[in-house]
């Protein structure tokens, strides 16, 4: 049966400070934007208050990083001063419902960021949104169902909604793992895609797993993605014994975990120059790749890969799985 996910729709990194998490992603080279906060009126008539969570994304043209964090009621500390403030309209008999699901989820990022800042969230990037769904059931793997949100998008002709059908599973110790639909062509002009660095796309996350359990997360994430895992992404699997031999140096807070994510560009010189140029140590992976250890990027590294260039023989060294 061919895939039917086949690449990433995007990675959240969770931070305690976004005003300090925007700072780090643009020496990184992306172009980020302020960041958005829902506001809500805690009770009728009040004024509406930030609440829930804020976040801003590094977007590409199929997939972006989100960078995340969880905001108490009418506290804006660890918020740049340009972020832009999204009142939420609900009727007031929903009031108490939205306020008890935006806090929920608020309450999973803190936890999240307790148990270590970086990526907690991994959510691939379906065609065929209701296919996936189906071919999921008929498979026994547990899931939400599809749920359909609405993102408030900024346009040329104002703001307008742009919808995000997706489902997640349950369980994962990871993090927030699931599919989300293929981002709307109707909406990328909205983006802002030419970074600094070149980054192109998302390609790839890594998630490192304690020794002797690589087996049991291989055969999971078969059956998300529906067949065995390419060769080349969209997730590599490796054990803490062999995360040295790809990423030297780096130390997971905890297992499993989602330790880095790598984006594509077209000239690993070009990133190299800018990258020191900001004062960012950078090491080389076991495959011959650029990274900027998590010591030094909120607990999450960020690996450089060139793409276009020639095509590596299929890899035969331990983390491929």
């Amino acid at each position: 049966m061919p895939h039917d996910i086949a690449r990433l729709h995007h990675v959240g990194h969770v931070v305690s400070d976004m005003a300090q998490a925007i700072a780090l992603y643009r020496r990184l080279g992306f172009r980020v934007p302020p960041p958005s906060v829902p506001a809500l009126a805690p009770r009728e008539g009040a004024a509406p208050e930030p609440f829930g969570t804020a976040n801003t994304h590094a977007d590409f043209s199929r997939s972006f990083i989100e960078l995340v964090t969880p905001v108490r009621p009418g506290d804006a500390a660890g918020l740049p001063p340009d972020a832009r403030i999204v009142p939420l309209q609900v009727p007031p008999e929903k009031l108490s419902l939205v306020m008890a699901r935006i806090e929920e989820t608020s309450a999973q990022l803190g936890g999240w960021c307790d148990r270590f800042e970086g990526l907690h969230i991994l959510m691939f990037s379906s065609p065929d949104i209701d296919g996936t769904g189906n071919r999921l059931t008929a498979g026994g793997v547990g899931h939400g169902g599809v749920n359909t949100v609405g993102r408030p998008v900024e346009t040329p002709e104002g703001t307008r909604t742009e919808p995000v059908r997706y489902l997640e599973f349950g369980g994962a110790p990871e993090g927030r793992v699931g599919v989300v639909a293929d981002l709307d062509p109707e909406f990328q002009h909205t983006r802002h895609l030419d970074h600094p660095n070149g980054a192109q796309d998302l390609v790839e996350a890594v998630l490192c797993v304690p020794d002797g359990q690589l087996p049991l997360f291989r055969e999971r994430y078969e059956r998300y993605l529906g067949g065995p895992i390419p060769t080349e992404g969209p997730v590599t699997l490796l054990t803490e014994a062999d995360l040295p031999e790809l990423l030297p140096g780096e130390d997971p807070p905890a297992l499993p975990a989602l330790v880095a994510c790598t984006v594509s560009v077209p000239d690993l010189a070009r990133v190299r120059a800018l990258l020191a140029e900001n004062g960012l140590p950078v090491r080389e992976t076991g495959r011959a790749e650029l990274f900027v250890p998590a010591g030094a990027a909120l607990g999450a590294a960020l690996i450089f890969r060139e793409v276009p260039g020639p095509r590596r023989p299929p890899s035969t060294a331990p983390w491929r799985s």
